[in-house]
């Protein structure tokens, strides 16, 4: 499912920050978005989940499959997150956390679906384990499963690798881009590290969408 943004605006009461945001990602595919701090990157993410809080204001259309969802409230989007932590319940196990995001059915079919996506994670045997006891990489990696077992239409990772270690930083890249693409899941990324965008991937730098800025498109730097 493709997701667009079309004229996308967003601005404080004292003045603009983003004007003219066009972008189309395809399923499986990864927008990044770059640029200072303070330019509008997570409270983009945030219009296009239904969360922006005023002051913040923003204008344009968000189409998903080519229905226009800017109106729905975010509950109604389907379209998961990722953030810097990983927000997993620490009084639910491994398994309790994702089958909080599995779809309703057989309890049977969903278990089996669970220890699928665990077996695929490299985490095959960790399901009665408490997230306290995870490392972070092993937390990041059930914080994905647990996005994408809600059968996202869209996924928004918010500096999803900013507190990982170097050599878990490439780790997790590597396993979240593989993930999104099997899924055929259309993602945008927000980052301040050029590392971090995948290969062929696009770019958008914000800091060319100010009012009086160069504008900016996909594929740029």
């Amino acid at each position: 499912m493709a997701l667009e943004l079309i004229d996308i605006a967003l601005s404080l009461p004292d003045r603009p920050l983003i004007v003219g945001l066009q972008a189309r990602v395809e399923p499986g595919e990864v927008l990044t978005l770059m640029g200072e701090s303070g330019c509008g990157k997570s409270s983009l993410l945030a219009y296009v989940a239904g969360s922006l809080q005023p002051p913040l204001r923003a204008t344009g259309t968000v189409r998903l499959d080519g229905h226009d969802i800017s109106t729905l409230p975010i509950e109604q989007r389907r379209i998961g997150l990722l953030f810097q932590d990983d927000l997993l319940f620490p009084h639910m196990t491994v398994q309790q956390n994702l089958f909080f995001a599995a779809p309703p059915g057989p309890r049977a079919s969903r278990r089996a679906r669970i220890e699928a996506a665990l077996a695929e994670a490299g985490l095959a045997g960790f399901g009665d384990r408490m997230p306290h006891t995870l490392s972070g990489g092993q937390r990041a990696r059930v914080s994905l499963l647990r996005a994408l077992l809600a059968e996202p239409r869209a996924v928004l990772l918010d500096e999803p690798f900013s507190r990982l270690d170097a050599a878990l930083r490439a780790q997790m890249r590597e396993f979240v881009w593989q993930r999104l693409r099997s899924a055929r899941v259309a993602a945008v990324l927000v980052t301040h590290d050029a590392a971090d965008v995948p290969p062929g991937g696009a770019v958008i730098d914000l800091g060319n969408l100010r009012p009086g800025a160069a504008t900016g498109a996909a594929g740029d730097a």
